[in-house]
């Protein structure tokens, strides 16, 4: 798998939790400059919300400027998240608290066709899943609890991102590492400075005057952090 677009800088992926729902392919326009567009899908029983399901992801992939970057807050990923690949999703991350067969899940994702991601919730830790590290395209480590935009960021997810980050680099693994939550231009630099390469940022992006240039903001900050990898 090659990163999109063939650079090796920091990937900014707009959560579209922050967007206006009546006017998503609007939106979606307006960050024609980000790598991905982050789809966060939630069912009201892993996480206390409820976004979209697999048919509007059907339908933000055939419109959307970017490729969709799905992640599943949902029970029963091992069932769910093969179809949101089948629908388009460029990229399905699937919680590990909650899959049952992560390994399976992972290759019948990338079988598909589709980046496979291991997200963790921030109390999650990192070290059971180093092993399985060579079987998925990206770890996300989620920064703020699950469920709702617009949370701050939680200082304690900065050393389970360096200890993810060194043993990427020690497997000798191109795995890519997300954030999500609390990402603004006050806090992606430490977030990148840990090793993060992928950041999703929701009410920073959509709560800018500029959507564009807020975009390339953050990767440019991103990108000037003192890179751990």
């Amino acid at each position: 798998m090659s990163h999109y677009g063939g650079h090796m800088g920091a990937l900014i992926n707009p959560s579209i939790l922050s967007a206006d729902f009546a006017n998503l392919e609007r939106d979606l326009v307006k960050i024609a400059g980000a790598d991905y567009a982050h789809v966060d899908v939630m069912d009201n029983h892993f996480v206390p919300n409820l976004t979209v399901g697999m048919s509007v992801v059907e339908r933000l992939v055939q419109v959307s400027p970017v490729p969709i970057d799905a992640h599943l807050m949902i029970e029963d990923p091992d069932r769910w998240a093969p179809g949101f690949a089948e629908a388009g999703a460029a990229s399905v991350t699937f919680h590990a608290e909650v899959a049952q067969a992560p390994v399976r899940l992972a290759r019948e994702l990338r079988r598909l066709g589709t980046r496979a991601g291991l997200a963790l919730r921030p109390a999650t830790p990192v070290e059971p899943f180093l092993d399985l590290l060579s079987e998925i395209d990206m770890l996300l480590v989620m920064t703020v609890e699950p469920g709702f935009g617009g949370q701050s960021f939680i200082e304690g997810t900065l050393p389970k991102i360096r200890r993810a980050r060194a043993a990427i680099t020690a497997a000798g693994l191109d795995v890519w590492v997300q954030v999500d939550g609390g990402v603004s231009r006050g806090t992606i630099e430490r977030i990148a400075d840990a090793g993060a390469n992928v950041f999703v940022a929701g009410s920073a992006v959509f709560g800018a005057e500029n959507v564009a240039a807020e975009i390339d903001v953050l990767r440019a900050l991103a990108d000037a952090a003192p890179h751990q990898h």
